[in-house]
């Protein structure tokens, strides 16, 4: 691999880690439980929704969860937060995790046909 190609893939995976974050500080509330304990309820029962609007909010509770669960610490995730906020890769990149899990919330509820 070139030192060209480490560049793009260093930067590529900043990117990534920033739109974590980004996602992340939002969802941090939802997130805070890493994994279900005894007799705890299960956050994510279903990816079936009634309709394309909250198939679309689930999206952003996945990604959200996503970045928590690398980053469990809200305070880190907020601190980092002025490094990508502005930033329109990290926010096309933010945008790309949430149409991806679209994607396959919509796959699970048949594209929601009738």
């Amino acid at each position: 691999m070139s030192v060209m190609q480490r560049k793009g893939f260093l930067a590529r995976g900043a990117s990534i880690a920033l739109l974590g974050v980004c996602l992340g500080v939002s969802g941090a509330a939802a997130a805070e439980s890493h994994g279900e304990q005894e007799g705890e309820a299960a956050w994510l029962p279903s990816l079936i929704t009634e309709t394309p609007q909250e198939g679309f909010a689930l999206a952003v509770t996945l990604s959200q969860k996503g970045v928590a669960t690398t980053q469990p610490d809200a305070e880190v995730r907020k601190a980092q937060r002025s490094e990508y906020d502005e930033d329109p890769d990290s926010l096309i990149a933010a945008s790309h995790v949430i149409a991806t899990h679209f994607q396959t919330v919509a796959a699970a509820n048949d594209y929601w046909r009738e």
